[in-house]
């Protein structure tokens, strides 16, 4: 019985190990070539380099008609985040300034999804948050259509370096918890 439970565990610890493999490998890629379809609107969901730079790209190539920026500083005015822009493109951004966790950006979309009819979505933040932020967007938007464009941030230029390792090795835990259940609040990432 001693040895099956020790053939288990390592089986178990094999599993997760490949299971990290796969979504460091995912996490790392490069950020998608082609643009995803047309949707009602874009989130960003702040945290990191280059997402808000590729949302408000996303916007003016009219991939979506509305863009919310989920988890702006309450100290980050409009002017302070956003480029010099035509104001036609500026009234169709929403500078969202509730969340401060994956789980209250969720939230906070919900709450913009429901005030502006959204029925698809595309979510765009770094790689390594990507399914994170899938897996809590879906619970929170069971009726709306979620499409992924991920980011690949300046962090993970070079994978093998201890920081970039222990930046996914902690988003790798916090989806692993999000997949169980487990409610993460502490961090925004």
């Amino acid at each position: 019985m001693a040895i099956f439970l020790i053939r288990l565990t390592g089986l178990g610890f094999v599993c997760l190990f490949l299971a990290f493999c796969w979504f460091a490998y995912d996490a790392l890629q490069p950020s998608p070539q082609r643009l995803p379809p047309h949707t009602d609107g874009i989130v960003a969901l702040t945290g990191g380099q280059g997402r808000i730079e590729t949302s408000l790209k996303l916007l003016a190539r009219n991939s979506g008609n509305k863009l919310l920026i989920s988890g702006v500083d309450p100290q980050t005015g409009s002017k302070d985040l956003l480029p010099p822009m035509p104001e036609a493109l500026r009234q169709r951004i929403t500078l969202g300034y509730q969340a401060r966790s994956t789980i209250e950006n969720a939230a906070e979309t919900a709450a913009w999804v429901a005030d502006n009819h959204i029925y698809s979505l595309t979510v765009v933040t770094a790689g390594y948050h990507m399914r994170r932020a899938m897996l809590e967007l879906g619970r929170t938007l069971p009726g709306v259509t979620l499409y992924s464009y991920a980011v690949r941030p300046p962090a993970l230029e070079h994978p093998f370096k201890a920081e970039t390792l222990r930046l996914l090795g902690t988003e790798y835990i916090k989806w692993l918890g999000a997949l169980a259940g487990f409610v993460h609040n502490p961090s925004h990432g």
